[in-house]
């Protein structure tokens, strides 16, 4: 690829500069060079390719071109009708880019990314794919037809798959932007079930549930409109259905969030609910925000089931859970959780209260918002608007003669001091913060302005976690890792004995070709002792609680990790990319 022009659709020239193929073509006596420029008018003034313009003519058939583009640019040709579909994989290049360029991936084997394509002179092509994969590209030259028509069937695959589901009544070309009428927005029990958006979103919702997602993602962009699941941690597209559909789509989930749907110049929260069988139902928390191409709206699923799978299965190791257990039965005191946005800070706390959730135990929480509704458990949704901060729940909280009090997060100095004065006059306060390990979030405390002496009267336990992808139990092969890589990980040359061997991600039906299935807690659990208490009444730093928590027998995230490595249970690179060091 010696060209320094490039071909792109999008790209208008003087019709003296010829593209990278059509220069080539020319050099090589395949094309004169005015038709050459003649045919890359054409393609100009026709938004169209060069190639598709030249096989237009008739001049050249699309097999003659690419057995003469891989002899000329010394790279491999293949037939697509060899190519089995279920092997292509998905999501590693960005669809829009795809149609756009006409490339299709191939291979994704680590970092390397191999594409198909009928131009290997378009390096705008490859350098898009290149920043949008993360991966270096190798090319692979196939016909141009075939490649085309491979690109035309999986890009229509949303939109079959939309009319397959809405039937024949549902015509694409017909949606327009406009609005529920304002009755139907209350009136939901009138709703026509079997309309064709709804079932579509419906049809959304169950697929993200059976694939374990966390989040959807509705996106509208300029020309296209994707969806998106968030699954063990990862974003994956899962649909593109047309862009005219999106304001209907948008509509509709405002509707049944009980939002209000003419309003969409500011962001927007809501709740709604779908129904399994009689005797499961999963609500989902709806969040809009206004973009440039319409409303982004992130829907994540709020499945109770998970606070009642139990602390066994959070994957804590016998140590720690053993310390978790016995500072959360306590009479008083106050227990942190903390780790990033999506590390399973609200599970791991309604396990706990799940285990206290007792009828002799009054139990009241305040959150931003309740994400998992607990019989027995007395709910309370901040609202700052209202004025009804964490602060003012807290304070009708130590009226309402509570044992156990859950705040959502400490974002603030008075929430931090309401919450530890209630630790020290008899009750259990369980909340979360975001900080990177257990010992910074005492000096994050103080830092906050609360009083040293406070703190280390009233915190009893800080339980740091992270949330791993688990590797798939029926595709993970061994991994043959140095040992000195072993080591630079953290784990101690005593350990490397033979007696148990690290796995990596296979590729199985299984696990959908990821390798990894479901997550897998780390955790950092670090009771207060007395003497991390003297450091922090001696305003010592974190490093000096970190130093007294090892002498103490208190794992790091890292260590924790390394163990699940050992287990089996997760990768090494997985673990490097969740935790610090």
């Amino acid at each position: 690829m010696s060209t320094v022009i490039q071909t792109s659709p999008q790209n208008s020239r003087s019709p003296n500069l010829l593209s990278g193929l059509a220069h080539a073509l020319v050099q090589s006596d395949q094309l004169a060079r005015a038709t050459a420029e003649q045919i890359q008018r054409r393609a100009t003034e026709s938004r169209s390719s060069f190639i598709a313009a030249l096989l237009a003519t008739g001049s050249m058939t699309a097999a003659e071109l690419a057995h003469w583009i891989s002899r000329t640019f010394a790279l491999p040709l293949m037939d697509l009708d060899a190519l089995d579909p279920e092997r292509v994989p998905s999501g590693a290049i960005d669809p829009q880019i795809i149609k756009t360029y006409k490339v299709l991936p191939l291979i994704k084997r680590g970092n390397k990314l191999v594409v198909a394509t009928a131009d290997p002179a378009d390096h705008e092509a490859e350098d898009k794919i290149k920043f949008q994969s993360q991966s270096s590209v190798e090319l692979v030259v196939v016909e141009y037809d075939k490649l085309a028509r491979w690109i035309d069937q999986s890009t229509q695959t949303a939109s079959t798959q939309l009319s397959a589901l809405v039937g024949d009544e549902f015509d694409l070309a017909d949606l327009d932007d406009g609005s529920i009428e304002a009755s139907a927005e209350r009136d939901l029990g009138a709703e026509v079930d079997d309309a064709p958006v709804v079932r579509f979103l419906q049809k959304m919702l169950v697929d993200a549930i059976n694939m374990r997602a966390s989040d959807l993602h509705f996106e509208p962009f300029e020309t296209f409109y994707r969806i998106r699941f968030r699954i063990d941690g990862e974003l994956r597209e899962v649909a593109q259905p047309p862009v005219a559909i999106k304001e209907k789509l948008a509509s509709r989930i405002k509707v049944i969030s009980r939002l209000d749907i003419a309003e969409r110049r500011v962001p927007q929260d809501g709740r709604m609910k779908l129904r399994f069988g009689a005797d499961r139902a999963i609500d989902f928390r709806v969040s809009t925000l206004p973009t440039l191409y319409g409303e982004k709206i992130v829907i994540r699923i709020l499945d109770s089931s998970l606070a009642k799978m139990g602390i066994d299965m959070l994957g804590y190791e016998p140590e720690e859970k053993e310390r978790v257990l016995r500072a959360i039965k306590r009479p008083y005191g106050m227990v942190l959780v903390t780790g990033p946005t999506g590390s399973g800070k609200t599970v791991s706390l309604y396990s706990f209260l799940n285990l206290l959730n007792q009828p002799g135990v009054n139990i009241s929480t305040a959150e931003d918002p309740a994400e998992i509704n607990v019989p027995g458990i007395n709910q309370v949704n901040v609202n700052d608007k209202a004025g009804l901060s964490f602060a003012t729940a807290l304070r009708a909280f130590l009226r309402q003669d509570p044992d156990i009090i859950m705040v959502g997060e400490i974002r603030d100095l008075e929430t931090a001091d309401i919450s530890i004065k209630a630790a020290q006059t008899g009750h259990m306060v369980f909340s979360t913060l975001h900080t990177n390990d257990a010992p910074t979030t005492l000096t994050r405390l103080m830092n906050m302005g609360v009083p040293s002496f406070n703190i280390a009267s009233s915190v009893i336990l800080i339980t740091a976690q992270r949330l791993a992808r688990k590797l798939c139990g029926q595709c993970k092969v061994p991994n043959d890792i140095p040992p000195s890589a072993l080591l630079e990980a953290g784990f101690a040359e005593s350990e490397l004995d033979g007696s148990w061997k690290p796995y990596r991600p296979g590729k199985c039906s299984a696990c959908n070709g990821t390798g990894y299935k479901g997550r897998v807690g780390i955790y950092q659990a670090m009771p207060i002792s007395e003497e991390i208490q003297r450091i922090i009444l001696t305003h010592g730093t974190a490093m000096d609680i970190a130093d007294q928590a090892k002498r103490e027998g208190v794992r790091t995230l890292r260590e924790s990790g390394l163990i699940k490595v050992k287990l089996g249970a997760t990768s090494l690179e997985e673990v490097l990319a969740v935790t610090n060091q």
